[in-house]
């Protein structure tokens, strides 16, 4: 892949600046703007440097911006300290989460003093300023929204904060919050991850307000910090130096991006990325890339518009190979097509890049030609169809060519549809490994080589996830991938009804357990799920949350044991130090402080990191709170499991009730309730079970209520059922504790279980009745415990609830 990825581009208006480091974004001008563009070896990317855009000319928007850096009044402007975020983000009608400061991540501080650099980093110290809060953001570079949640903030913040800020001029500094009473830093922000700054509109009451945007954990997770300037001319002062910041960040980008792949000559594995970028005409004689939907992964195209495929292969690892010239350049629609459904383009270009990294390749394509007419249909506004793209090159040192397959989604729509969609990715990138051997030596002493094997990276990952479910390795917690995409219908469903909940967020709507019971649309539940718990006005446990945090844990050596075992499969937990354990950390800490009759229990950090997934970590340890005491959930570790165990009793009678012959079963082969339903009660199945099913359990939950449990432990046994009829006692649990979970990684397969949940009345009078039952049954046996003869048949009878006595590990 060439540099285009790598360098950042940035664009400077009076409104806005903005950097871009990495492929996964566009820049977008506003309405009306022309976007110029230039040709480099096939890209349109626009040149690297700084761009002011304002109404009058670049150059008298220069001059301003020196006038206000020069005006010795203005010393002022502001960042506010870090909150957490939801890592999905906030939907279009999705409500920002509460802002508010949070203490320091360490002990360092930063001295300073108004208008003074920092010490040892080349800054600039802007005071008087308040910072008004954070939202989670899907749009991290859209005016438009950061406008939006500016407005919010500006007028429900309630815990406003005096800060000081410093803002860098090296692409290795760092925006620091500090503390404008004594100059203790807050919080910071490395200029590379923070991708956007923005002013309020002139003549409006955020006139004196700018936000900026920061990637807080990778390119899918974005917050918005908003601040309010008590010198409302401070504003441009401020955005004139993150320009400055930005514009040297994108510098020091060109020359990493400029730097050698490693060499390994020793390995017979070969790594390539291969980019793919389509381009469409814009009625003006050139070709402008489309945009591809972050969330969906799609390329918006338009019917009839001639087009155009480039292609971009960089080697990333081993010694160089010499690609000598392309062989072919195909297009299909469809995926997993045949070569014979392949077709030809015709070749326009090929080459290496200006800097010699990448070799491109750019085709001509004709939409209107019958065999792409399936490409050329529009199609649905919440459909996509798949398309096929396949390069083979003729590598000097490679006996025979070499194909790189690329699958990719795409939607046709209207050609009077805008050209596209801003803020997203406009090229598919996906990693090859191309494993050779070496043949034989050529008579002019080159080695040459046969090809052993190429997979993609989307063929590994697909290969590890549908191992076979037979073998003996339990699927790790965390695992699953779930998807933002969600058809345009539903959404505007939700934000109908998220519209009118806010009217009143005391009564929730009547169509609103229906929805839940299909799922919460995955960029809505951080937002949703705080609404169920009634944790939308939660500023007291916020700061009550930050003084736990600050206070000694007598578990800490359990809850440092276990954080490191919770989620390894996912990104966000798998790093030690890295900030999804230092958060989840944090609220397990703060939550055992916070409750001490329970304190930490085994397996709580498993329901806290599905919260953390979703929302900042005060919200999530509101959240914890709200299902552990609301939801009865730490009423199951009390009184020695009492609660639990007839959790376990209600279960056993619903069995014999809806799925007689399994639970006849069971009663043969000396299988309890206890032995394979400890981990559903106690971590809501969050422990083991692929994520996409996790969610929608704690949809219900928060929905409905903890007995939606029974619902899913029903829906797991009876769809099981002829698996586990067939076992014996040990393969029963080896059944649980392996096959059981890995069988719902397919979303279809999820789906279907969850449907079938959402279908089983178990009703609360029925649930009550059983509890009776068992209070009854836990009377008459210790009603049997005074005569010390009768204790053997007592601790037969209560052989399942001492088993329990022993501490539980979930992860076990």
């Amino acid at each position: 892949m060439d540099d285009k990825g790598s360098v950042g581009k940035i664009s400077v208006s009076s409104d806005s600046v903005s950097t871009l480091n990495s492929e996964d974004f566009v820049l977008v001008s506003r309405l009306g703007d022309e976007t110029p563009s230039s040709t480099n070896n096939g890209s349109d990317d626009e040149k690297t440097g700084l761009k002011i855009v304002g109404n009058g000319s670049e150059q008298q928007l220069q001059r301003e911006l020196e006038d206000v850096l020069m005006d010795p009044s203005v010393a002022d402007t502001g960042l506010g300290p870090e909150t957490g975020m939801d890592p999905h983000g906030v939907g279009a009608h999705g409500l920002p989460t509460t802002a508010s400061p949070v203490p320091p991540a360490d002990e360092s501080s930063s001295e300073g003093s108004p208008g003074t650099p920092i010490p040892d980093e080349d800054s600039v110290v802007f005071s008087q300023l308040t910072y008004l809060g954070c939202a989670s953001v899907n749009a991290p570079r859209s005016e438009v929204e950061a406008l939006r949640m500016m407005s919010i903030l500006r007028g429900q913040c309630q815990l406003p904060l005096d800060v000081t800020l410093s803002v860098p001029g090296v692409s290795e500094g760092t925006v620091r919050l500090l503390d404008p009473h004594n100059s203790t830093e807050i919080a910071n922000y490395p200029i590379y991850k923070i991708l956007f700054c923005v002013r309020g509109h002139d003549g409006t009451p955020e006139s004196d307000c700018f936000a900026f945007t920061e990637s807080h954990y990778n390119a899918e997770i974005f917050r918005i910090h908003v601040f309010r300037c008590q010198i409302q001319e401070a504003v441009s002062r401020i955005l004139y130096s993150f320009a400055t910041a930005f514009r040297r960040s994108a510098k020091k980008a060109m020359l990493l991006s400029q730097q050698a792949a490693p060499l390994t000559p020793d390995s017979d594995l070969f790594t390539f990325t291969v980019s793919l970028e389509i381009k469409e005409d814009d009625g003006k004689g050139t070709f402008s890339a489309v945009a591809k939907d972050k969330d969906k992964q799609s390329f918006k195209l338009r019917a009839g518009m001639d087009k155009k495929i480039v292609i971009y292969v960089q080697q990333t690892s081993n010694k160089e190979l010499a690609i000598e010239r392309c062989f072919g350049l195909l297009l299909s629609p469809g995926k997993n097509v045949k070569n014979s459904d392949m077709h030809l383009l015709d070749l326009e270009s090929m080459g290496k890049s200006s800097d010699g990294k990448s070799y491109i390749i750019t085709g001509s394509w004709n939409p209107n030609t019958p065999q792409f007419q399936a490409v050329n249909e529009e199609t649905p506004k919440d459909k996509f169809m798949y398309m096929t793209t396949a390069v083979d090159l003729v590598i000097t040192e490679v006996e025979e060519p070499v194909r790189f397959l690329l699958e990719t989604r795409v939607r046709v729509c209207s050609p009077n549809d805008r050209l596209f969609w801003p803020f997203s990715k406009r090229s598919y990138t996906e990693t090859f490994y191309l494993k050779l051997r070496q043949e034989r030596k050529s008579p002019a002493s080159d080695t040459l080589y046969e090809v052993v094997s190429l997979e993609s990276e989307t063929e590994r990952e697909k290969r590890k996830t549908t191992a076979s479910p037979d073998n003996d390795e339990p699927l790790l917690s965390g695992s699953g991938d779930v998807s933002k995409e969600c058809a345009e219908k539903i959404l505007e469903t939700w934000g109908d009804l998220l519209s009118k909940w806010h009217l009143n967020l005391s009564v929730r709507p009547r169509q609103l357990p229906a929805l839940v019971r299909s799922g919460v649309p995955e960029a809505l539940r951080g937002e949703v799920w705080q609404l169920l718990a009634g944790c939308h006005n939660n500023d007291h446990q916020v700061e009550e949350y930050r003084t736990l945090i600050t206070k000694e844990s007598p578990q800490d050596s359990a809850i440092t044991r276990d954080i490191n075992r919770t989620f390894p499969a996912h990104d966000y937990f798998k790093d030690t130090g890295g900030d999804g354990q230092d958060s989840l950390y944090k609220i397990c800490k703060a939550y055992s402080v916070y409750d001490e009759e329970i304190g930490y229990c085994q397996g709580q950090s498993f329901l806290a990191a599905v919260l953390l997934l979703h929302m900042p970590e005060e919200q999530a340890f509101s959240v914890l709170v709200k299902i552990m005491f609301d939801y009865g959930l730490r009423d199951l570790f009390k009184q020695n499991f009492e609660d639990l165990h007839c959790k376990f009793f209600q279960l056993e009678r619903l069995m014999q009730e809806y799925i007689p012959d399994l639970y006849t079963h069971f009663l043969n082969v000396g299988l309890e309730a206890h032995m394979y339903a400890s981990q559903w009660f106690l971590t809501l199945f969050t422990a083991k079970f692929p994520l996409y099913m996790v969610f929608h359990i704690i949809d219900l939950l928060l929905c409905e209520g903890i007995s939606v449990i029974f619902n899913v432990a029903l829906a797991l046994l009876k769809t099981s059922k002829d698996d586990l009829i067939q076992t014996d006692f040990e393969g029963a649990l080896k059944f649980f504790r392996v096959p059981v979970p890995k069988r719902y990684r397919s979303e279809e397969n999820a789906k279907k279980l969850m449907e079938l949940a959402c279908s089983m009345k178990v009703r609360l009078k029925k649930l009550k009745k059983f509890e009776k039952e068992y209070h009854t049954m836990r009377e008459q046996q210790e009603q049997q415990e005074a005569p010390i003869e009768r204790y053997e048949p007592f601790f037969c009878l209560c052989r399942p609830m001492i088993f329990l006595y022993t501490p539980v590990d979930p992860s076990v």
